[in-house]
Formats: structure tokens, C-alpha cells, sequence
């Protein structure tokens, strides 16, 4: 029997050496024959049936304590040969190491000695055979790297020091502890050797090369997928029937988008016709679209639904309706998620795969998400950021300023919030109003009116009439209000629409005739009645002052002093930018202003008084920006698609071989890249440079020089321009230095979201080194910033004059 059992052992390391090919019959003869020695040398088996087998046998156990005490034993044994296993199963690519560790398993099954009966043999035999499934395990392992050695890709699976790819050793580290944390690694086919570990981390993820003996030569880019594909052509869409079918039902926040979709549909046409006369038949590349709107999902809580009909907010119900629109319109081929089943549906990934990344090419040009939306992708999913996230553009109400988009940076340096660090090019920010230039402006639209309706509105405006800009009764606890509502009262009527259930809210007055929630046509009649809607200081920067100025209405809001930001303000604390809001509603403020906007001290009585006898006096027609319109929407969308590209390569800087126009070879200029415009302290790119692909074209760029402490948003509006991100690469240079005669001791590289600026005091001057840290929104009292500011449109901030 001991002679037998030897031989077994010394079939079963051959087996496992060798890779003879009935190495599983041979296993499974060494395992029986290791029952058999262990039944045998216990005593007798009683009341066996006829059929069954050493793994499925029913015993009468006759021993006493010593057969327990040794079955106690036995099975000690076996786990100490279950954790040899698993040290087997991450066998390396060497021979030594296979044959010190299967010396191991041969010690480990020798150190078991004959002893009494055994019971329980069924847990015994359940063991045994989890060590076969642990050794098939380990040959098909040691398969593999046969089959290596003898292709010879053994030697190339060692891992590359390439400076390329910096993180990859790191990351063979990593999934070398942890490659059996997940099960998607298995599903991806890591096997626990280094060439599935390098397979894997340079074909599904990118953080090593391709390796030169796999079927290809360069793991395939998106961006290059892509461009393989033929193009459609884009087609503007009048009928909306199929977008109201994609957007679903069963939630009274879709209902509402449906509603909003349905009411502005002939508006929507219209502008499409416009739009399309506009471009003169242009070509416009057909994208395919992915819009999953996070905060909606069940996964997110969705606290917005169930507050639709109580007075809840619809600031983001309202810009995503629109935003759904207008892709649809402008002819896209589009796919809407509000679950994250949904999501992972149109992505192809099956359910249960943990948090592995997607693989193979997106399905999709571009997605749109919210920040809910973008922190499903990467739990749920795998949505891997950082090999997908150019085709990402996240609907961001207050905006995400760079400071608090470059993770490591906002880290270090005290910018870390809840909602920022993704590390995306800040453009791929997209906001409600066009208060953070570092950001896209996306915005919405508001209900236009025609030439008979503004004359039916002004004939029919009750001159002594204000509605309160407040559904919920929480945004009528304002410090105060008594004193400011008493002085309205005493010129006005106040009118109020705060939702009730069953009585009259006590925060409202008892002046105020409360309408309570009013459905969207019926708030729009009392708009085109009122003369004055009052802002009490909250909400911000919602849609409603523009909708009330659009019928006719002046709006009269708080002024804040010190302005309200993250700083002092809990509304705006944690959230990634440090803009500081001065007004209930900047952009009325900033872009609209008299006779439409008008904003005063609430504490100031008199200074109050005196703004709503000059409101009585004022007469305005209604009023819409052109960039809130159906038409403004669509032609700003329309370009952001067709021009905003974040997955090609771009060019970090100025190239150094910029060729002045006519000469051969790209010699390097010698004239300036950058000369004086007429009448006007700004500098334009030089004619005489060929102007490097660029959007917008470098035609718009206009280099300015900030004051100490003043951000680069504010030297551009203070000149009548407005900064642009996309331009920092091309001043981020000594060009630009020497262009504006800036005296520089010393030109340093560094990484700080104030640069490209210089200090006057010292003469020292600093480039960026980190393209995502290129920022309009920062700095510093210390120095002066170098600003690329633009033309715009008229009515249009978002696009140059040539954008379009």
C-alpha cells in the first residue's frame, strides 16, 4: 500500500512536470488511492450501498475518540494541502519554483500516517475534491506557460520598463496580490500568469504596451475605431413622437419633460428650419449618443420626483428636457438610460462583471451624463475614465472650475470636493449659464413669444401686480422678508404660488394671495399679467427670472454682501468651484440688467423703496436672450458636436516650428507670433503665421495681461471679450512674454492653476506644465496673469464670430 501510494505521488508530480496528457485519470487515481489508505487503515465500512463511491459513501462510524481525534488530524492536513494549492495556482513562469513548490504538496500528502477509523468521509471526500479542481487549475496554468516557452514568448512576457508607460510595473504589482480580488479579471481571461497580466493591462486597460507577439501590433484607440467607421450625415427632425417614446414613463419627473417637450415642439420646428437655412445644407456628421441621466436613477436616490408637484426644484428636469431635445432635432441617433440597467444595456456589459473596465471599442461618439451619472459609470460598469472619458460631457449646473478637476492638484493644495477630480478637460463641463468660461456653456431654453403675443401682454400688464419668485414655503424664511414684503405691500399687490397640502403655509404672509403650485401654462398667465417677479436670494440661477423677463416682468433681486461662495456660504460649500455668486442670478444681472433686471440692498429700506417706485414708472417689452431661444440652443449644441473634439490629439503647446505663410520647409518664424490690433490694448495672432488647426480659430484670439489679483475672467469682460480656455496653449509660451514686454529674470515650468503669469515685483515669470490646469477662473494678488480672451457673438457668448 505504501509502495503504491509512492508511485501515485510520483505520477501525479510527473503529471504536473511533464504535462503527459492524461494527467486527469492519473490525478484521479492518486486521489482514490489517497481515500483508500485513509478508509482502510480505519477499520470498516458498515451499511454500504451498492453503486456508491468513495465521494458519495454513507458510513457507520465504530471508532471512538482516537478516530476522531485523528479524522481531526486528517483534515488539518487537508487544508494545509487546500492553502498549498492556492500558493500552486500563482505558479511563476520558472520550472524551480513549479518543482519547490510541488515538493511542497509531496511533503504536505507524507505527512499523513495511518490512524483509526475515519468519520464523516463525505466533508473528507468534498475536499478532495476541491484539491483536484485546484490542481486542473494549476496544470492548465502550467499549460499555458508551456505553450509559451516553446512559442518562445516566455522571455517576452517579462515587464517592460517603457517610459511611455510608466505605471505598468506598478500595476503588474498590483494585479500580481490582487488579480483574484475580482471575478471580472478571470472574465477577461488573467489566468494569474504575467503574460495574461500584461495581455490584460495593455488590451483591455492602457497602462502597458502591446506585446509584439500577440495577432496585433497596437492596441486599438477609440478615436482610431472610430474614424474607420463610415459617417452619416445628420438630418434635422421635426417630429418629436420618438423622442417622447424613448424618454419613458412611470416617474412624474419624465412626465414633466414630456410635457415641457410636447409644449415647445412648434418652437423647436421653427428653429430647426432657421437653423438649417442658416448652415445652407452644410454637412453635419451623425453621432451616436448616449444620455444617461444620473440623478434620476433609483441607484441615485431620485429625490427629485417624487417633489415635482410639491414645489420641488426643475432647474435640471428643465435643461435635460431641453438638452434631449436638441440632440434629437439636430438629427442624432440617440439612446436614453434613467436606470443603470438601462446603462448597461447600451453598453454591452453584462451584469455581475464587477468593476472591471468596458472592453473593445464604445459603442457610442459621445455620452452625456450628469455627475451621478459619471460615478455609476465607474462603479457599475468599468466605464474606464480614463481610456473613455474624451467621449464624456457632464451637465454641470454651477460648473467645475480646473483647480478642482486635476485630482492629484486638488489634493495637495486644499481644492478636493465631493464632485470634482475626474481629471477631464475642463470644456467637457457643461453648465446651465455661461458664468465659468473654463466650462462649456449648454444652458436651456425658455418659451419665446410671438410679435401679437408681447402686443397682448403689454396691453394687458396690471401695473401694481408682483409674483414671488418661491414655490417651496422654506424659500420665503428669509431674514428680513417682513420689512422688504410690508414695503412692496404698500405699492403692490403680492401674489404668491407656494405648494400647500391642506392650509396656508405660515411662512407666507398674509398679505400675499397665494395661488399655491401652478401647472407650467397656468404660472405663465400670471406672468403675463405682472408687472414685478421678486427674488427673495434663493434659488440660484434658476431658469424661472428668465422665463418671467421673456413675459414681460422686471425682475428685482438681492444683492449679496460679502458675494456668497464656498467659502461663506453652505449652499456652495463642497461643490467645485470657488466663483463667488454677488446677485440671486448673475447672469440676469451681468448679461441682461436695466430696465429688465434690476438689483438693490433688501436691507437697504430706502435704497428698496426707491427700486420699486422706478420699477412702477418703467415700461419693458418682454425680453429673451437669443442664446435661450430653441434657435440659440440648437446652433450652440450644433457646433460644441461638430467642432469640440477632446479624443484627438492635441498638442499640449505652441508647436515649435510654426512656418510663416509661403515658406517651404516649417522653418521656424523669426517675426512675432503676436502683434498689436488696432485701437486696442490686446494682441492678435500674427497674420503672417500660418495659423495652427485650432477651434475656435486663432482668427478670435485677442492676449491680454490681467491685473494683481485679477482672474482672467474679468480682464477679458473688462476689455468686452470673453476668455477662452482652448486659446492657453498657444500664449503659454515666451512668445507671448515677449510680445506683451514682460521682463522676465527667470522663465520657470511649473504645475499651478494661476500660470501662464509673471510678478512684476520680482521680474519672475511661469509657464504652465499641466494642460488641464489651464484656467480663466484663477488668481493671485502676487501676480499678473497672461489671458486669451475672444470675440463673441452677438446674443451668442458661447461661440466666436467665425465658430459657428
Amino acid at each position: 500500500m505504501i509502495t503504491g501510494t509512492t508511485d501515485g505521488k510520483i505520477m501525479v508530480r510527473r503529471c504536473l512536470v511533464t504535462f503527459k496528457p492524461f494527467r486527469i485519470f492519473v490525478v484521479g487515481i492518486g486521489f482514490f488511492s489517497l481515500c483508500f489508505l485513509m478508509t482502510s487503515l480505519g477499520g470498516q465500512f458498515s451499511a454500504k450501498r451498492l453503486g456508491d463511491s468513495p465521494f458519495t459513501i454513507r458510513t457507520e462510524v465504530l471508532g471512538g475518540v482516537e478516530s476522531r481525534g485523528v479524522l481531526r488530524k486528517i483534515s488539518d492536513m487537508l487544508e494545509v494541502i487546500l492553502k498549498r494549492m492556492d500558493s500552486l495556482s500563482k505558479l511563476d513562469n520558472t520550472s524551480t519554483t513549479d518543482a519547490r513548490r510541488l515538493d511542497e504538496l509531496s511533503s504536505a500528502i507524507n505527512r499523513f500516517q495511518p490512524a483509526g477509523l475515519v468519520e464523516r468521509i463525505q466533508a473528507i471526500a468534498q475536499n478532495v475534491s476541491n484539491m483536484a479542481i485546484r490542481v486542473e487549475q494549476i496544470l492548465q496554468n502550467s499549460m499555458v506557460q508551456g505553450r509559451a516557452v516553446r512559442d518562445g514568448t516566455s522571455s517576452q512576457c517579462e515587464v517592460p520598463r517603457d517610459p511611455r508607460f510608466p505605471e505598468c510595473p506598478g500595476k503588474v504589482d498590483w494585479m500580481r496580490a490582487r488579480w483574484t480580488s475580482d471575478p471580472c479579471y478571470a472574465f477577461y481571461g488573467v489566468d494569474g500568469s504575467d503574460c495574461s497580466f500584461l495581455i490584460y493591462l495593455s488590451e483591455v486597460e492602457w497602462f502597458c504596451p502591446p506585446l509584439a507577439w500577440r495577432n496585433h501590433s497596437s492596441p486599438p484607440t477609440q478615436h482610431a475605431q472610430q474614424a474607420k467607421a463610415p459617417k452619416r450625415q445628420a438630418a434635422f427632425r421635426t417630429d418629436l413622437s420618438v423622442l417622447l417614446d424613448q424618454v419613458g414613463t412611470g416617474k412624474e419627473s419624465l412626465s414633466f419633460m414630456k410635457r415641457r417637450i410636447r409644449r415647445l415642439a412648434q418652437q423647436w420646428a421653427t428653429a430647426a428650419n432657421h437653423l438649417d437655412a442658416k448652415l445652407e445644407q452644410r454637412w453635419r456628421d451623425q453621432k451616436k449618443i448616449l444620455i444617461h441621466v444620473g440623478f434620476l436613477t433609483e441607484e441615485s436616490g431620485d429625490v427629485f420626483s417624487p417633489k415635482v408637484l410639491k414645489g420641488g426644484p426643475l432647474g435640471e428636469m428643465v435643461q435635460w428636457a431641453d438638452i434631449l431635445t436638441a440632440l434629437h432635432v439636430l438629427g442624432h441617433n440617440l439612446k436614453i438610460s434613467m436606470s443603470v440597467k438601462e446603462l448597461q444595456g447600451f453598453l454591452g456589459v453584462p451584469p455581475g462583471r464587477g468593476s472591471c473596465p468596458l472592453t473593445g471599442p464604445l459603442p457610442f461618439d459621445l455620452i452625456y451624463t450628469d455627475y451621478h451619472g459619471l460615478q455609476q459609470m465607474k462603479q457599475h460598469m468599468g466605464l474606464s475614465l480614463k481610456k473613455h472619458k474624451c467621449h464624456v460631457r457632464v451637465i454641470d449646473t454651477f460648473g467645475t472650475e480646473p483647480a478642482y478637476n486635476h485630482e492629484e492638484y486638488a489634493t495637495l493644495h486644499g481644492y478636493r470636493t465631493n464632485w470634482g477630480y475626474w481629471n477631464l478637460n475642463a470644456r467637457q463641463y457643461m453648465t446651465m449659464f455661461p458664468h465659468t468660461p473654463d466650462n462649456s456653456f449648454m444652458g436651456f431654453v425658455s418659451e419665446e413669444l410671438n410679435e401679437t403675443e408681447k402686443r397682448s401682454i403689454q396691453q394687458n400688464k396690471v401695473n401694481n401686480m408682483a409674483v414671488v419668485y418661491g414655490k417651496e414655503a422654506s424659500m420665503w424664511k428669509v431674514q428680513g422678508k417682513e420689512g422688504f414684503l410690508q414695503i412692496l405691500h404698500r405699492y403692490m399687490e403680492v401674489h404668491g404660488t407656494v405648494y400647500y397640502e391642506t392650509q396656508r403655509p405660515p411662512e407666507v404672509p398674509a398679505f400675499v394671495k397665494n395661488h399655491g403650485l401652478l401647472p407650467q401654462h397656468e404660472l405663465q398667465q400670471l406672468l403675463r399679467k405682472a408687472k414685478l417677479f421678486i427674488g427673495f436670494g434663493f434659488p440660484y440661477e434658476g431658469p424661472a427670472p428668465l422665463e418671467a423677463i421673456a413675459n414681460g416682468c422686471i425682475f428685482l433681486q438681492p444683492k449679496f454682501h460679502p458675494p456668497h461662495s464656498s467659502l461663506n456660504h453652505e449652499f456652495f460649500r463642497g461643490k467645485p468651484t470657488s466663483r463667488e455668486v454677488s446677485s440671486q442670478h448673475p447672469y440676469a444681472e451681468q448679461y441682461i440688467g436695466k430696465p429688465h433686471v434690476m438689483t438693490v440692498d433688501y436691507n437697504n429700506s430706502l435704497e428698496f423703496d426707491s427700486a420699486i417706485r422706478e420699477i412702477m414708472r418703467t415700461k419693458v417689452e418682454p425680453y429673451l436672450p437669443y442664446e435661450y431661444t430653441c434657435e440659440g440652443m440648437l446652433e450652440r449644441v450644433h457646433a460644441y458636436i461638430q467642432h469640440q473634439d477632446f479624443c484627438a490629439p492635441d498638442p499640449a503647446f505652441i508647436p515649435a516650428n510654426l512656418s510663416k505663410q509661403g515658406s517651404a520647409g516649417g522653418t521656424r518664424i523669426t517675426g512675432p507670433l503676436f502683434v498689436p490690433l488696432p485701437n486696442s490694448t490686446a494682441l492678435g495672432w500674427a497674420s503672417n503665421v500660418t495659423a495652427p488647426p485650432a477651434w475656435p480659430p486663432l482668427s478670435s484670439l485677442r492676449l491680454l495681461v490681467s491685473q494683481e489679483g485679477q482672474s482672467c475672467v474679468e480682464a477679458c469682460q473688462s476689455a468686452g471679450f470673453i476668455c477662452e480656455p482652448a486659446h492657453f496653449r498657444f500664449i503659454n509660451n515666451k512668445e507671448a512674454l515677449r510680445g506683451l514686454e514682460v521682463q522676465c529674470e527667470v522663465v520657470d515650468s511649473e504645475i499651478n492653476h494661476i500660470l501662464p503669469a509673471f510678478s512684476v515685483v520680482r521680474q519672475e515669470c511661469g509657464l504652465q506644465r499641466e494642460p488641464l490646469l489651464f484656467s480663466c477662473a484663477g488668481h493671485s494678488p502676487k501676480y499678473r496673469r497672461l489671458c486669451p480672451c475672444r470675440d463673441f457673438r452677438r446674443g451668442q457668448v458661447a461661440l466666436c464670430r467665425n465658430c459657428l
